[in-house]
């Protein structure tokens, strides 16, 4: 069988623990094709009736995972958390069937690291994120915050005093703070993308991106 196209919408997710069936359940909500994998035949049976398709099996045998057809799809994500050597093995044998777009969930900055040297695509902390992304929101005025790359974040905060009433294009904000506002939301109303005469008023919430340590600073004006 040949492997699937780019475009089609099959996912094999490995691990059915928190991270992996809340993943794979929510992919089926939006419509893929979704085989399920985990070792433990209690988990794949909670799950057997919610995916589009279940298969107990072992991740770290190469036998096994081309038996369910691991090297046909175009995409896979390794979702095991707490066994850092599986999560590895499961991982290096789909770079090395040659699987296109690899996922994996890693447990720490260094697992994270091992991940990406034998060849993961995108390497995902879900841990990490979320209290990074909690502690932001606890500890500043941000509405929301999201890390795109290790220096490179979006956050969602009130518009400032010194923006209301002005056109964006004459707030300089992006040389003064190092930031683009990318979108504005009035309330009642839904997010609108931003412009050089965008006037911002006030309670409008904005999200702004750029580097991390200038989206916090940025948050903190009030």
């Amino acid at each position: 069988m040949q492997r699937s196209r780019p475009n089609d919408k099959r996912v094999l997710v490995i691990g059915l623990g928190r991270f992996g069936s809340s993943l794979a359940l929510e992919l089926v909500a939006h419509g893929w094709e979704v085989l399920g994998m985990d070792s433990n035949p209690r988990l794949v049976q909670a799950y057997a009736e919610s995916l589009t398709h279940t298969v107990v099996a072992d991740a770290t045998d190469d036998e096994a995972l081309r038996q369910v057809g691991a090297h046909e799809f175009t995409r896979a994500v390794v979702a095991i958390g707490t066994h850092l050597e599986e999560s590895i093995l499961a991982a290096s044998l789909l770079v090395d069937m040659g699987v296109p777009h690899i996922w994996a969930k890693a447990t720490s900055r260094r697992h994270g690291r091992i991940l990406q040297q034998i060849g993961a695509h995108h390497v995902v902390l879900p841990e990490h994120d979320m209290g990074e992304r909690v502690a932001h929101l606890v500890s500043g005025r941000m509405l929301d915050y999201v890390e795109i790359e290790e220096d490179f974040a979006l956050g969602k905060t009130k518009a400032p005093r010194e923006m209301i009433g002005r056109k964006l294009g004459e707030t300089k904000v992006r040389t003064k703070h190092g930031i683009t506002v990318v979108c504005i939301k009035r309330h009642g109303e839904q997010f609108t993308y931003a412009t050089a005469d965008t006037v911002p008023q006030k309670g409008d919430i904005i999200v702004v991106a750029g580097k991390t340590d200038a989206v916090e600073r940025f948050a903190e004006i009030n």
